[in-house]
């Protein structure tokens, strides 16, 4: 049978994607938010459960470049920023990892790999509703206590609510609530 994601022109779901699917898939609500929508796998599984969905992307070639998952409400934008509405959830699948420059935008986080998170929590953050939840995952490659500690001084209430060993690092999935 052949690979649906051979194609050049689309961007498959990666390990990060689906290890979040399995800890949201039962999330329900009116309206959410996808940051970073990339292969639009998570958007489409959030249309299932909340009546609106927006999925946001900095990188138009990935919105426009969807197909098997691809959704209606698809914004090019940073983070949350050209948005104004509230949500009941949000969900980020954080450029997470520790470099010392930013040349993908996609996976690198900066410095600890919590400067490109932060501007993300910055953004997000008046966007969701009072008792909402923004699901984000992170990494131990990370400084994921730092990205965590920032995210309660934003007055969010976190824990960790899964975590799955991969061969080099292990993923973190965070529940913060408003």
């Amino acid at each position: 049978m052949p690979n649906k994601f051979l194609k050049t022109d689309e961007y498959p779901p990666s390990e990060d994607t689906f290890f979040i699917a399995n800890n949201i898939e039962n999330e329900k609500g009116e309206c959410a938010l996808d940051v970073g929508s990339g292969s639009g796998y998570l958007t489409k599984l959030l249309c299932k459960n909340f009546s609106f969905v927006i999925g946001t992307d900095v990188n138009y070639k990935v919105l426009q470049n969807q197909s098997s998952y691809k959704t209606d409400n698809l914004i090019c934008c940073n983070s949350s920023d050209a948005l104004k509405i509230k949500f009941d959830f949000i969900v980020c699948n954080l450029p997470y990892l520790a470099t010392d420059e930013i040349l993908d935008i996609a996976t690198d986080g900066g410095s600890e790999g919590f400067e490109i998170p932060k501007n993300i929590f910055d953004s997000v953050l008046k966007n969701l509703k009072k008792n909402g939840k923004f699901i984000f995952v992170t990494s131990s490659l990370s400084n994921y206590s730092k990205l965590i500690d920032y995210a309660e001084k934003l007055g969010l209430t976190t824990k960790i609510i899964a975590q799955k060993k991969l061969f080099f690092e292990e993923l973190i999935l965070v529940e913060a609530i408003n």
